[in-house]
């Protein structure tokens, strides 16, 4: 089991274990990190997960002694709304949770962010623990406390900061999960690399380069292959930690490269991508996959990102898998959407763009002329066949 400590200043941190057989410690994980005075935990999930593991979380939870109520709502973006918090709320009320009791998120980053954000809300804040089941969530979603839902503005625009007193990930869930989860959550862990250092970007693209297509469904089938997946899943879990330990709540003063603001890179179109289409053709990964190849162009055509760089973060991006098509949509529609993106400040949009692969910055959307936009949005969602 490798761990993974999140530090928060004077505050107490919490650690993230990794590995396999994880979700069977949950019991004893969370009577070493909630309150000696919880009694009831609601389990937060959707049908398709908890079906597959919603009985090895209730065992290990009741095994510890606590009274555990499952809570599911459906299962995408579009669900991760004001209303379906309310639902959640609710639910906790009528179990009677108490501020010494616990929510436990057990699912992917949609689940994590609303189970997250209702415990943010009920009784002012209670304790929750993350059990990320999709690769996005483990190295990414569940780290770092962002919890919130959708509304009709945009992606996220409602939200807290809310940390979990520990993070499980299990590696073993990474079996079951379709191809498509696992090309989201290696497009996410390409975005890490871009941003966080040429050493774990060439651990990324190492890993992906040596498992490519079919061969990912087998991920963690045998011991050196699970060793290695779990000593990634624990780098790019390390990555985000110290950025959180850095800049916890995003500030909007910091444009430096440990920013947290920089782990927003390929997001601004990605997010916008998401709205556009409902939320019902990407998964969140996918679309922040063409949203870095859209960032890269910018910072080439501005002279940040030089041509090979831009060429090696597309190959990366390629190496995660295929993404859906984006060049059927509309760019100012596209435009219009990311305008609205929690991460505009002073009334623009702010651009997270690579100086160079490893290295980011965040760049004033008045620094980006229009014609490098519209230039940028046309190559970077370009369908590129193998």
């Amino acid at each position: 089991m490798r761990q993974v400590r999140v530090r928060l200043g004077a505050r107490e941190g919490y650690d993230i274990q990794i590995g396999a057989g994880a979700l069977g410690r949950l019991g004893a994980t969370a009577r070493g990190v909630l309150s000696a005075r919880a009694r009831r935990v609601v389990i937060v999930s959707n049908a398709r997960v908890f079906k597959l593991y919603g009985d090895r979380a209730l065992a290990s939870l009741r095994a510890a002694g606590y009274t555990v109520e499952p809570w599911l709502f459906g299962e995408g973006e579009r669900h991760k709304t004001l209303r379906t918090a309310e639902r959640a709320l609710d639910f906790f009320t009528g179990c009677g949770l108490e501020r010494t009791d616990a929510v436990v998120a057990l699912g992917g980053g949609v689940v994590g962010d609303l189970a997250g954000f209702a415990a943010a809300l009920y009784l002012r804040g209670i304790d929750f623990i993350q059990v990320p089941t999709t690769l996005l969530a483990q190295i990414d979603a569940s780290v770092g406390g962002k919890t919130g839902v959708n509304t009709r503005a945009g992606k996220n625009l409602t939200g807290a900061f809310h940390q979990p007193r520990a993070v499980l990930i299990d590696t073993e869930t990474l079996r079951t999960l379709p191809p498509r989860e696992l090309t989201a959550g290696f497009c996410e862990a390409v975005k890490h690399g871009a941003v966080g250092g040429r050493a774990l970007f060439a651990r990324t693209r190492g890993f992906l380069a040596a498992r490519p297509g079919e061969g990912r469904a087998r991920l963690g089938d045998d011991d050196e292959g699970g060793d290695a997946l779990a000593r990634l899943i624990a780098e790019h879990c390390a990555f985000k930690a110290r950025i959180v330990a850095g800049d916890e709540r995003e500030s909007v003063e910091r444009a430096d490269s440990r920013s947290r603001r920089v782990l927003n890179f390929g997001h601004t179109v990605g997010h916008a991508l998401e709205a556009v289409t409902g939320y019902r053709r990407f998964r969140h990964g996918e679309a922040v996959g063409h949203g870095m190849a859209v960032a890269a162009e910018i910072s080439n055509r501005l002279g940040l990102l030089d041509g090979s760089g831009l060429i090696s973060l597309r190959e990366v991006i390629a190496l995660a898998g295929p993404l859906p098509r984006a060049d059927d949509l509309d760019p100012a529609e596209i435009l219009r959407a990311a305008a609205s993106d929690k991460k505009s400040a002073g009334g623009e949009i702010n651009w997270v763009l690579l100086e160079e692969v490893g290295r980011a910055r965040v760049v004033a959307g008045r620094e980006v002329p229009q014609r490098v936009l519209r230039a940028s949005l046309k190559a970077g969602l370009e369908r590129r066949r193998p």
